[in-house]
């Protein structure tokens, strides 16, 4: 019988609340585990595949650890197309399967990584490219790209607001971005992009509300 931890990553909330993207990988972990597996946890992350910060997949490497498990995930590009991030998470003493190749080994797994990177690169590249030729033939570039961040931008003030009869008082109080920041993640509130507070992003909100225009910091006791 061989224990795993099901490690699960989608790039935004809309995909995690909808299941899109999450539906298709945990279809390919379920045909994956045998009769005599065993599953002993699922750890969903949203999070852009392009960033290393990925605080639930340490999360569910701590619990594989601490249960003599090993990290279950469906495809190697949903989880990352970076050879470093897949080599850091394999040194970390706790094995990796992929549920689409299952009988690859450590070596077999950096080779489809720096195939995905590369693959990558090229569609970047290939991209800029074309956003260059366009832009020679007179094509106005970014022009959606303006108003998705109005969009965006008119959303992360709406959220703010929406949280002021939270933050407020605790503004108030003189609590530093960090403990606001822990408050809002116990409380199961999420930021804009459905994440986890940091002092950072809890400045930010700080900053869209009406009393925010008074930096926090500079309130006697305040720290970041």
């Amino acid at each position: 019988m061989t224990r795993y931890i099901a490690y699960y990553r989608v790039s935004t909330a809309a995909q995690g609340r909808s299941g899109l993207g999450l539906a298709a990988q945990k279809s390919l972990v379920d045909a994956f585990i045998g009769d005599n597996d065993q599953v002993l946890g699922d750890y969903v992350e949203v999070q852009s595949g392009k960033s290393d910060t990925r605080d639930v997949l340490w999360q569910a490497i701590a619990a594989a650890k601490r249960l003599g498990a090993k990290v279950l995930i469906a495809k190697l590009d949903r989880f990352s197309r970076k050879v470093s991030f897949i080599a850091g998470i394999m040194e970390q003493g706790v094995g990796l399967v992929v549920a689409d190749m299952p009988h690859a080994s450590d070596f077999q797994l950096h080779i489809f990584a720096a195939l995905a990177q590369e693959e990558r690169r090229m569609i970047s590249e290939r991209t800029r490219l074309a956003l260059a030729e366009a832009k020679k033939r007179g094509v106005r570039l970014g022009a959606n790209a303006s108003v998705l961040a109005t969009k965006h931008r008119q959303q992360a003030i709406d959220h703010a607001h929406s949280l002021a009869s939270v933050v407020q008082p605790l503004v108030d109080e003189g609590r530093s971005y960090s403990a606001i920041a822990r408050h809002l993640n116990t409380l199961g509130i999420p930021t804009t992009k459905g994440g986890r507070f940091y002092a950072e992003t809890v400045k930010n909100v700080v900053r869209r509300l009406p009393f925010g225009e008074t930096p926090l910091c500079s309130r006697k006791g305040l720290e970041m």
